[in-house]
Formats: C-alpha cells, structure tokens, sequence
C-alpha cells in the first residue's frame, strides 16, 4: 500500500510540474478518440473521415477550452447526417441545441461526462458513467449523463435505419421525420437506460456523503447493483434485448475503475478515525475526522565526495 501511496504522491507531483504540456495533450487525445468513435459510427462524409482532418480539428481542440471539443463532436456529427440523411441532421440539431441549452444551465463543466459516455458506450463499459459521476460530481451532473445516452441512442437509431431511411422517396421528407421522431422516443432502451443512470447517480451521490465508514465503496456498490436490478427490469417489461453477461461484467469493470478512482480522489484510513466534541455560546459540535493516506515521496540526494587535495596529489606521485 506505501507503494501505490507513493506512486500517487509522485504522479501528482509530476503532472504540476508538467501540467502545461500534458493538459494539451490531453484535450488532444480526447477530442482525436472522440472523432474516431463519430467517424466509425456514422461516417457517412469521406471529407470529414480523413485522418488529416481529424488530426486538425484534434489539435484545434488542444488549444482551446474543454467545451469546445463538445462542440466540435456536435459540429462533425451533424455533418455525416446532413451527407447522408438533410432529415436526420434536422432531428439531431434540434436535439443538440435543447441538451446544450440544458447542459450549460445546469452542469457546464461536465465535458469529460458528456463526451465519455457515448465513447463508454462503444467500449461496451457504459456503467461506470453514472457510478463515478455520483462520486466526483454533484447531482446536476444528471443533465450531462442523460445528455450523453440520448447522443450515443440517437445516433445508434441512425445508423441502424440508415437502410430503411434510404429506402424512403425523395419527396417523402414528412414520412422520414415522423420516422425519426417515433423511433426516438419509441426507443426502450434509452428511456430505461436513462431511468437506470439517473438513479444509479444520485444513490451513489447521497450515500457516498454519509458519514459512515467506507461510504464511497458502499455507494459504488450499491449503484451497481442499482444500477443492474433496473436495467434488468427493464428488460423484462420492454425487452430491451440487454445482454446480461454483458451487464454483470461492465458493471464489475465499473466497480473496479470506481475504486481506482477513489484511490486517488478520496483515499482515507478509517482505523484512525477521531470523534471530536466542543461546545461555543450558542452551539454544541460533534466532528468526526477521518485522517488521509497520504505518504511523502521520496526525495533524491545526491551527495558529492570530496578529495582532499593532499591525497590527490599523493596518488598522482605514486
């Protein structure tokens, strides 16, 4: 345990010392996985599939703030639908603007959440999306989990109907947007994955604030499990075609990450735990503290040897 203590001292003390070229860096590998995962799902405009342009856009996205990647993913997925469907990049633009609007109201600095769940989604890992935003954020971050399902079911939908959308006349535009549109909120699947996350974030978010020992791993415990007992409910009312090995594996793959991230967000040792009481003119306290792991890194001496000049010169007679 020293061990992994002393790795995280040196890996926060890495990243200060380093933070103003691995931020960047960051944005960069965000925004270039980011366009990766639209371009493999929905690329239907080869211009905006060239690695070239995708190269660009990431490094414009490196050098700008964190928000504007989102924008960008907005921007590039309503180009392949406009190539491929003027229906679809209609129904996803009014879509888009209502979550930015929602977005920037309630959870603005929620980018990594709302970009990371479509992106959890394709890894088949979506799970620990609401599991570890209920331990980090605060219960507004809702709106941005919720905002990422829809993106990912909406263009899942398109992509899966892009046959049958292709077969409609040129001049059934009416037909294809009643299509889209009851398809989209038509989709169970969604709707329980919704219920599912918003209610597995905010039992990990009341539950991970009480003041209990080992809080934060009851809370992603109990979300997962949450979290599994809804999805499968769902499933058998709607039928939801969920897969349950699936489900059970992604949701101990999100325990497993929950825990890494409470190692180095919230990493306490409860066997020092004090109960502090005392008293002013107007109110009675009682305190508990829970003390942190925290070890220091060790630090490299490099001590310099010196020679006695006499001795220098004796060894260079002999």
């Amino acid at each position: 345990m020293t061990g992994l203590l002393v790795f995280r001292e040196q890996l926060k003390k890495f990243y200060g010392r380093y933070e103003v070229y691995i931020t960047p860096l960051s944005k960069f590998a965000l925004a270039l996985v980011t366009l990766l995962v639209i371009n493999g799902s929905i690329g239907y405009m080869s211009e905006l599939k060239s690695f070239a342009v995708v190269l660009v856009l990431a490094l414009m996205c490196s050098f700008l703030p964190m928000n504007f990647i989102v924008l960008i993913a907005a921007l590039v997925t309503l180009g392949h639908l406009y190539s491929f469907s003027m229906e679809c990049a209609i129904v996803a633009l009014a879509l888009f603007l209502l979550l930015f609007i929602l977005y920037l109201r309630f959870s603005p600095r929620d980018t990594l959440i709302i970009l990371l769940t479509p992106i959890c989604f394709v890894l088949k890992i979506p799970y620990v999306i609401p599991i570890a935003a209920g331990l980090v954020c605060t219960p507004f971050s809702v709106v941005s989990v919720a905002g990422g399902v829809i993106v990912y079911y909406t263009l899942n939908y398109m992509d899966v109907s892009a046959s049958v959308l292709s077969a409609f006349d040129e001049d059934g535009s009416l037909e294809k947007f009643r299509y889209v549109i009851d398809g989209l909120l038509g989709n169970k699947a969604m709707l329980v994955t919704l219920v599912a996350f918003t209610a597995t974030l905010l039992a990990v978010y009341v539950i991970r604030r009480l003041s209990v020992d080992y809080a934060w791993t009851i809370a992603m415990i109990t979300g997962a499990l949450l979290d599994i007992l809804i999805l499968l409910f769902g499933d058998l009312m709607y039928n939801t075609n969920l897969s349950i090995l699936g489900l059970i594996f992604g949701s101990l793959v999100a325990v497993a990450i929950a825990k890494i991230l409470e190692f180095f967000v919230f990493n306490v040792d409860y066997s020092r735990t004090e109960h502090v009481q005392f008293e002013d003119d107007e109110y009675y306290y009682y305190v508990k503290a829970v003390p942190k792991n925290t070890v220091a890194a060790p630090q490299k001496r490099v001590k310099t040897i010196r020679v006695p000049e006499k001795a220098v010169r004796q060894q260079k007679r002999d």
